[in-house]
């Protein structure tokens, strides 16, 4: 058998039991209370009692002049609890919690309070006049009860927005939960004040964000003001806003957070565009239109023109095109890319001017191209897929010694099979001629060239062995 203890600070009910105390109360101590009642033998003991009145007195002396108000102990069974608000012995209404796995809690508070505050209340009340019966109402099926009761302990507080401060999220959206099934206006409006001012960390966000929705239709003053932290007024279109941040990144020359930001601006571009995402949804998407990316392209390449002046840019602009090769890859809209870069004869006439250890950079392009078309991420027309190997395999090439040991994410294996897919997607006249072209320099070159020798091997069986096998399966046939 559990005793409990009612006491009164400030107006504000403290329940007092054999494991502590807690305020209004706190939904912590209900399972305490429930699951691990104390013996009656234990509860009988003079000197037990003395030391847990001595422990409650300690602490209550720490609180500003407290007005304790006993009351006969309460005797309750493991499942039921009772808790009186106020001065003990005027309550004049009965309302009875009936919880999950059995558990009753019946409160004793006072038909003035809850009727003022609560809608739920009023209405059940409505009609019944005061006798000198108690009247009894009933929650059937109460969720939280531990919440259920801290919300009516807030209708006897005058001052509910510090009452709430230092109160968890979580705690907060519980009682608000019960304050909108209640009607406790204030209380609601107090519990949106705390969460419009409050950070949200992690998942809380999603949770506060669906609990607001939901009081909408309520036209509470507070709901608006925690939605703007979450929603824009439309004034300036999305995309501008998208623009100028890429803008931003683009232009900044300052390396480290320059590569930081455009890391954490894939990452969100390619978490937007995901549809495996369940929180992606395409109404909200990010709206990114191609032809501003592809605007941005342009303005890279604008000057080709190498100087000694203009290497070190170069190489920052290089970097940048490849970052806007990646967000449209991510996109599946870099063909139009493919088209810009298959088209930079100027630009590929000028490269081998360029220093290779500055070159290299531009040859990182080309490579994620042809890794892109050989994973099929990329699908240029045939006449693009020609003229990007005819104006870009050679400075590839070139460069491949560079690539191998002064660029730590390229990866050999990938690239070649991304060039070897992407020459065997040509018609085979012009296969034989890439190919042959390739020999000649693999043979010169070495471990210092791309090994496509998988896709020579293909070639080779395309152009001399099937034409057999045909001819073989001809002659079989007549």
């Amino acid at each position: 058998m559990a005793e409990i203890r009612i006491k009164k600070i400030k107006n504000v009910p403290i329940a007092v039991t054999p494991d502590g105390f807690w305020c209004c109360p706190s939904h912590v101590m209900f399972p305490k209370t429930l699951n691990k009642p104390k013996s009656s033998s234990s509860l009988s003991s003079p000197t037990k009692a003395s030391s847990n009145h001595k422990k409650h007195s300690q602490e209550l002396d720490t609180k500003p002049s407290p007005v304790v108000v006993d009351e006969p102990p309460v005797v309750c069974d493991e499942r039921k609890v009772f808790v009186e608000f106020g001065e003990p012995g005027t309550g004049d209404l009965k309302v009875v919690l009936l919880g999950k796995q059995g558990i009753m809690v019946r409160l004793s508070v006072h038909r003035h309070v809850v009727e003022e505050n609560s809608a739920f209340f009023a209405k059940k009340l409505l009609g019944q006049h005061a006798s000198f019966d108690c009247v009894v109402v009933e929650v059937d099926e109460c969720e939280d009860v531990e919440s259920y009761v801290e919300t009516v302990g807030l209708m006897y507080c005058k001052e509910l927005d510090k009452r709430l401060i230092k109160q968890s999220v979580s705690n907060v959206l519980r009682i608000l939960k019960v304050a909108e099934q209640l009607g406790f206006k204030s209380c609601m409006e107090s519990c949106l004040n705390y969460l419009e001012a409050v950070p949200w960390v992690g998942e809380e966000e999603e949770r506060v964000v669906s609990s607001v929705l939901r009081l909408q239709h309520e036209g509470l003053i507070g709901v608006g003001p925690i939605l703007k932290r979450v929603t824009s007024d439309g004034s300036k279109p999305t995309n501008d806003t998208i623009s100028h941040v890429l803008q931003l990144v683009l232009k900044s020359k300052e390396e480290k957070g320059r590569r930081e930001m455009k890391s954490v601006v894939s990452k969100l571009l390619k978490e937007d565009n995901d549809e495996s995402n369940p929180n992606s949804n395409p109404l909200t998407s990010v709206d990114l239109r191609n032809d501003t990316v592809y605007t941005l392209c342009t303005t890279q390449l604008a000057q080709p023109e190498f100087t000694q002046q203009v290497v070190k840019q170069m190489v920052l602009e290089a970097d940048n095109m490849l970052w806007l090769l990646d967000v449209l890859a991510n996109r599946c809209a870099a063909d139009t890319y493919a088209v810009i870069w298959a088209n930079q004869q100027e630009l590929a006439r000028l490269h081998p001017q360029v220093p290779i250890m500055y070159s290299h950079h531009i040859s990182c392009i080309t490579a994620r191209l042809f890794v892109g078309i050989g994973r099929g991420e990329i699908l240029p027309c045939k006449d693009t897929r020609h003229l990007l190997l005819k104006t870009w395999l050679q400075p590839l090439i070139d460069d491949y010694s560079w690539l191998q040991h002064g660029c730590k994410s390229f990866d050999r294996k990938v690239v070649d099979e991304g060039i070897g897919r992407t020459i065997l997607t040509l018609p085979l006249a012009d296969q034989q001629i890439i190919f042959l072209g390739w020999l000649s320099s693999y043979l010169k070159a070495g471990d210092n060239c791309p090994n496509l020798q998988k896709a020579f091997e293909v070639w080779w069986r395309r152009t001399f062995v099937r034409p057999y096998t045909e001819q073989s399966n001809s002659q079989q046939l007549d």
